[in-house]
């Protein structure tokens, strides 16, 4: 019976590394995702460069202005979605796979990209989930048209709220740390 459990936890052990296939998975979602904001900032720098045509009437400028900012919000989206797809590959790789040595002896390892549990994961997902709610947030309020006290009560209303979720989700850090 010993050797039979041996071999099952053996086995069982190694299944971790199935995770091995999210991992690539995630990488490569994250690739083609900084790929994809990386094409979105030229179509970009295309629009801006026709920003300073002098034939562009005040409507016309005001209209490009907007569709600029809101191209923007777009590409930071884009990067911060990259980001999220990093993180939880690397995070991933380090609770079910195996330490990243390299990582742990870089400056900035620590600062990012070394996770040590499922909650410290969770926590650093969550922080950048919040800052894309954030940048989408704004880029719908750049849409909307404020035509009333409502509307511009609404507006204040989801910026407190966002305000509220940072302030909260700072005070939490500091709850975390062991006393």
């Amino acid at each position: 019976m010993n050797r039979l459990e041996q071999l099952f936890e053996q086995v069982l052990w190694s299944s971790r590394l199935v995770v091995i296939a999210a991992v690539i998975a995630s990488m490569v979602a994250a690739f083609a995702m900084f790929y994809v904001a990386t094409v979105d900032v030229v179509y970009l720098l295309a629009h801006v460069a026709h920003y300073a045509d002098p034939g562009l009437t005040g409507a016309a400028r005001a209209t490009l202005r907007a569709a600029t900012v809101t191209h923007m919000v777009e590409v930071v989206d884009g990067y911060l979605f990259a980001t999220i797809m990093l993180i939880f590959a690397l995070g991933l790789y380090e609770l079910f796979v195996s330490r990243i040595d390299i990582a742990e002896r870089s400056e900035f390892g620590e600062r990012v990209l070394l996770i040590k549990s499922l909650d410290d994961l969770k926590n650093r997902l969550a922080k950048v989930v919040l800052l894309i709610l954030v940048v989408k947030y704004f880029e719908h309020a750049l849409d909307m048209h404020f035509d009333s006290a409502l509307s511009l009560l609404y507006l204040a209303i989801g910026i407190a709220l966002i305000a509220a979720a940072i302030y909260l989700g700072h005070q939490r850090k500091g709850q975390d740390a062991p006393h």
